[in-house]
């Protein structure tokens, strides 16, 4: 049963019940054969660099049966990410230490520790580190599958990026950069 279909038995089970039961008050469980509860370590996860971009991938589609991605970030200051727009995916910015300037359409701001920003598909965005201290983020993509974008972004060679196979890589998946 996928999230969406529960919601939707909770609540006909909910209004038919009576006031004091609940369907979601007992575990259902889970019906995906892929989906399992995972703990993950903090030293765990897969290690990217991503044009410079340092990623930790936690959770991928594969954990949550397509439903989203979990990349937690640790960037020096200057580390960015130039205005692009993703026509299959929202993002969550959750800023856990140092300080992200984050540009969501016309909106431009400085998230801190413990600030979020929401990033809808569909909107140009950006994002540059700023400050004198790294900045660790999670990233939350919803829904999954950015993580394979990334994994091929991750084995260009090193040194200057060649723009024209980042843009081929990354229109694949339906992302473009704004010049």
């Amino acid at each position: 049963m996928n999230r969406k279909e529960f919601l939707k038995s909770a609540m006909i089970a909910g209004v038919a019940g009576t006031s004091t039961s609940y369907a979601w008050a007992t575990p259902q469980p889970l019906s995906e054969p892929d989906m399992q509860a995972r703990i993950i370590r903090a030293s765990e996860g897969n290690l990217l660099n991503v044009l410079g971009d340092q990623q930790t991938v936690k959770l991928t589609g594969k954990d949550t049966n397509g439903q989203f991605t979990l990349i937690e970030e640790e960037n020096a200051p200057g580390t960015m990410i130039p205005p692009h727009i993703h026509e299959n995916e929202d993002e969550v910015f959750k800023v856990l230490e140092g300080q992200l300037e984050l540009t969501v359409g016309d909106q431009k701001t400085v998230l801190n520790a413990g600030d979020l920003a929401f990033g809808p598909r569909g909107i140009p965005h950006s994002w540059k580190v700023v400050g004198d201290k790294n900045a660790k983020v999670i990233l939350s993509v919803f829904p999954a599958g950015i993580e394979t974008m990334f994994e091929a972004l991750a084995q260009l060679p090193a040194g200057p990026p060649d723009f024209e196979k980042v843009a081929e890589i990354c229109a694949r998946h339906n992302i473009r950069f704004l010049s």
